[in-house]
């Protein structure tokens, strides 16, 4: 993909993210876009960054770290958003901004305990998973309560909300639902005296149903950077 078309993919998905917000309400600025850059190489990510794209989420650690070494030059905020095994806590709490995918205690306390002295606190969203899919990560609605309680008492963390990603749906409105049911859960946390503020959700697809229940913060790779190979 030439530059000039991926400055334009971005430019457009910027574009839709702020009509679908004007379109069901919202604040375009209450929206940001997170580039899910996995497989792309660092020049990619250069040159959208140049344009003004400056967070970026990445699933798989090494080729996450090398890019973050190699693009130390930019004032880039990190999110980790692949599933988080425990032997690869440390890497994250040292190098990311941002944890989309905790859901067990214990990697919320391996995370703690692994940031650095003097770091500022590791962002965390915690998971969850909307219907039962045998396999894929995420904490049951019925305990994210629990979860979050104890998160909060962990020093070098700070929760900032929730994160989910639903099964597919072919219609806007079964989409919709769906991110509803994660919106609910956020306001009840919220109601409970949890001071979060993001709904990591939405991605290519779905994203304008995303953006109409509710989401702060939508994971967008491949309108971007285009299909990986």
């Amino acid at each position: 993909m030439t530059e000039a078309t991926l400055i334009q993919n971005w430019k457009a998905t910027c574009n839709r993210i702020e009509t679908a917000a004007l379109r069901y309400g919202r604040d375009a600025k209450s929206v940001r876009l997170l580039a899910i850059s996995k497989g792309q190489p660092a020049e990619a990510l250069r040159q959208i960054a140049q344009s003004g794209q400056r967070e970026f989420g990445e699933n798989y650690l090494q080729e996450a770290l090398a890019k973050i070494a190699a693009l130390t030059n930019l004032e880039l905020t990190w999110h980790f958003t692949g599933q988080i095994q425990g032997n690869k806590t440390r890497p994250i709490a040292e190098h990311f901004h941002w944890a989309h995918t905790v859901d067990r205690e214990r990697i919320a306390l391996r995370l703690n305990e692994q940031r650095p002295a003097g770091a500022t606190p590791l962002n965390i969203c915690i998971q969850v998973r909307l219907e039962d899919e045998p396999g894929k990560g995420g904490i049951e609605p019925e305990h994210v309560h629990a979860l979050a309680a104890r998160i909060i008492e962990m020093p070098k963390l700070k929760l900032r909300g929730l994160m989910c990603i639903p099964p597919p749906r072919d219609s806007f409105d079964e989409q919709r639902e769906l991110f509803a049911r994660l919106k609910s859960l956020h306001d009840d946390l919220r109601a409970r005296g949890f001071d979060i503020d993001t709904l990591s959700m939405g991605m290519s697809g779905d994203l304008d149903a995303a953006i109409a229940a509710g989401a702060t913060l939508v994971r967008v790779g491949t309108a971007i950077f285009g299909e990986r190979v």
